[in-house]
């Protein structure tokens, strides 16, 4: 029987050490919705291992097939420049799928929701409540335009209004959102901050919400954001290249 390619999560990396800790959380519930699946994990920078230490070992190891996934939201720099880069550098004898990034997918939508009733809003609130989605930022238009389409989406599934913030490289912040919607005259003004771990940016969009009614949770190890994991897990390990000897 033919071995599954081994998952290769890769992370960013923070200083902030409750980065790291929402990274490995999330991989083990990801290795605990797939028993059997070798879930690995690799930040790009400031924590260990590193992907490329990673990488080197699986070879060491006798791994053949890997499918490596950015741990990454909207596909910007990091998921066009940087992941490919270190991924060239891997050895030979690897052959390397890289997936697409998790956004944008219902799934994720599915999880702001939930982390917004978490934090205390109803079902029975949406037609009065204005949503910020607030993102950390790119520099990159692709990436701004999915955030914008993301908000239009969410928005028809009957919120009062939804509106795009970003804590860092684009306009406008989240307490321009979060304004902008009591203007409007939304009864209610909630936060859902669109990132997967805590740190420096998220923490921006804490204090940018200072002014809304509701701050929601980061995704986190949420079962929705695991569950797209796996998701581009399976269309990548579709696509693995054909084997070549070593």
């Amino acid at each position: 029987m033919r071995h599954q390619p081994v998952l290769l999560v890769i992370a960013h990396g923070s200083r902030d050490p409750r980065h790291a800790g929402a990274v490995h959380a999330l991989v083990r519930r990801v290795r605990s919705m797939r028993p059997g699946l070798r879930v690995e994990t690799g930040f790009l920078d400031f924590n260990i291992p590193s992907v490329q230490g990673v990488l080197e070992s699986l070879a060491a190891e006798g791994v053949r097939e890997v499918v490596a996934l950015p741990l990454l939201l909207t596909r910007a720099f990091h998921a066009k420049a940087d992941i490919p880069a270190v991924l060239r550098d891997a050895p030979r004898r690897l052959r390397i799928r890289q997936a697409e990034v998790l956004g944008p997918s219902p799934l994720l939508l599915s999880a702001l929701e939930r982390r917004l009733y978490e934090a205390g809003l109803t079902p029975a609130d949406k037609s009065s409540t204005g949503v910020v989605l607030a993102s950390a930022g790119s520099t990159d238009p692709e990436a701004i335009a999915v955030i914008a389409d993301i908000a239009r989406e969410w928005w028809h599934t009957g919120w009062c209004a939804v509106r795009p913030a970003f804590a860092s490289a684009s306009l406008p912040r989240t307490e321009d959102a979060v304004r902008e919607l009591r203007e409007l005259g939304c009864s209610t003004v909630a936060v859902a901050p669109y990132v997967l771990a805590p740190g420096f940016l998220p923490d921006r969009i804490a204090r940018g919400a200072a002014r809304a009614d509701v701050l929601a949770e980061v995704l986190g190890p949420s079962p929705e954001v695991a569950r797209v994991l796996l998701e581009r897990y399976d269309t990548a390990r579709t696509r693995m290249p054909a084997a070549v000897s070593a």
